[in-house]
Parts: C-alpha cells; structure tokens; sequence
C-alpha cells in the first residue's frame, strides 16, 4: 500500500490534470505496409484539450495479441521528429530504427507526439511551459498523462497482450520511460538509455540547463528523489543504460541511484531484475547497449 499512496503524491506533483477516467476517442489516418511491419497512422483524443498524433507499428509476421512496447521519443532541440524517431531512428541511435528492430522481434509499438513536437508544434516549448504555469498545470504533468493515457488506448486494442507492455526511450524518452512505469503498474518492463539523472547531483554539477524547460516539476526535490520515483518501479524488469560522460546524466548519480535500487530490489528478493550498465561514452546509444536491450525484452517481455 505504501507504493500506492507514494505514486499518488507523485502524481498530485504534476499540476492540474484532466480525469484519467474520460473517454479516449481515435481516428485511423492511414496504413501502410513496410518490409518488417505495418504502420498504421492515428489521431488519438487522449486529453480532451490537444489531438495527439500517433504510429502503431503490427509485426508483419505472427498472429496478435503481440507483446507491445510504448516507445517515448527523445527531445535533442529536434521539435520537428517527434514521433517519426521511432520510424527514422535518430543521429544518437543505432541502426535500423526501432520500428523495425522491435517488430523483426514480434513486438508492436506506439508512438505519440509529445506537446510541441512533431505534428503537435507551433508553440515553443517555453511558451507551454509558461501558459501552463499560470493555469497550475505542470508540462512534464500533460506530457506523462499523455503517456498514461497512450496505455489506456493499447488496453482497447485487441491485437495488444496486455500482460506484456513494456516501454523504453532515449534522453527525454528514458525519463519518460522510469516515470511513466513508476506511475502505472500496468507497464511490465522499463528500459531506458541515457536519462537516468539524480536531481540533487545534477544541480551540484551544474547541468540543469542541459535539460529542457519541460523536465522540471515545482516542489518535486521536496517529495522524492530519482531513486524514489525509480524505486516504484520495483520488482518490475528495469533496465538502464548510460554514459559516463553524459553530462545530462552525471557519473556519481548513477552511483547513487544503483546503490539505492540494488538495495530496493533485493528487498524485493528482485536482484536480477534491475540492471543498470554504464560505458565510457557521452550522449548515444551503441551497438553493445541495442544487444543488451533486445536480449532484455526477449528475456523479461
């Protein structure tokens, strides 16, 4: 019960949001048929405010309900790719671009627009951040119930195994991947690349503006840490992977968190379940960490 009533403090942090009860409408844009995969084009209603742009991508080969991944794109300045990283890939990740990687492995995936990226754009990012502030509502608040909202509509899909939702990004996608599974039980395994951050040491590091205006939350460091909002993760698979020069994600955090999580998932009798492994590199994904990823979703998804 503790982690229940820990996720909804956490919640209450992210400002005034709509009901999580409120029906989700969808509208199927179009479909088309790619080597590996299906890709069908949505317009989802989860908010009842902003239309949310999506892709859900169906493995070509096998029967639903499939194994599905919530894949959250990453930030990098590029307001313009949104949800296209999914199908393009990103300067920062390897090759193929996750689409196809996670179909090739029977996996569906959904991807949607986060608030101005994509087809969502138009106004900056500080001009939400702004708007939003007056209103009591949080960004990072809107952008997660978005992606709660993003579970709801895979739980209305018949072609989706509900038991087997995982998610996972990079950069801004990671942090969204550890929040959104710290949030929602419903999200079996949680991988994350390049965004597991410690507040505290980030701001003693003096790399709060690496991060975009979106990634902080009034009064959150009065309530929970990093560790805290990861530790709700637990016993579920959490696998994260960082640089050691990432100065978006600073080396002596990583200690921290993995101190504290090992311990947290040992009280779970979860040793196994929580894997964090570190390179000698700055902001990007490498072939190693996509062998580690793939070969943890087949194990824990």
């Amino acid at each position: 019960m503790k982690a229940v009533a820990r996720r909804k403090e956490l919640y209450q942090l992210l400002g005034d949001l709509p009901p999580r009860s409120q029906p989700i409408s969808s509208k199927k844009l179009k479909e088309e048929v790619f080597p590996h995969y299906i890709l069908e084009e949505w317009l989802l209603d989860l908010n009842g405010v902003d239309a949310v742009p999506a892709y859900f991508v169906r493995p070509l080969k096998g029967e639903g309900p499939f194994p599905t991944i919530l894949f959250n794109h990453s930030h990098g300045g590029n307001y313009v790719l949104g949800k296209d990283e999914l199908i393009h890939g990103n300067h920062y990740l390897q090759d193929p671009p996750y689409a196809e990687e996670l179909a090739k492995l029977g996996y569906a995936v959904l991807c949607i627009d986060a608030w101005g990226f994509g087809k969502r754009r138009g106004r900056t990012e500080s001009e939400l951040f702004k708007e939003m502030l007056w209103k009591g509502q949080v960004l990072w608040g809107n952008m997660v119930y978005d992606g709660l909202r993003a579970i709801d509509f895979l739980f209305s899909r018949p072609d989706v195994d509900t038991h087997r939702i995982g998610t996972m990004g990079i950069s801004m996608g990671s942090t969204m991947s550890w929040w959104l599974a710290a949030l929602d039980p419903r999200i079996k395994v949680c991988v994350d690349l390049c965004g597991l951050c410690d507040f505290q040491t980030l701001i003693e590091a003096q790399g709060l503006d690496g991060h975009g205006i979106y990634y902080f939350v009034p009064n959150l460091l009065n309530h929970f840490t990093a560790s805290d909002i990861n530790a709700l993760i637990a016993p579920r698979p959490h696998l994260s992977l960082a640089g050691n020069y990432d100065r978006l994600t600073p080396s002596r955090g990583l200690d921290i968190i993995d101190e504290q999580l090992k311990a947290v998932y040992k009280e779970h009798d979860a040793e196994d379940a929580w894997k964090l492994i570190r390179y000698n590199i700055g902001h990007f994904e490498t072939g190693d960490m996509r062998v580690e990823i793939k070969s943890f979703l087949e194990k824990w998804l």
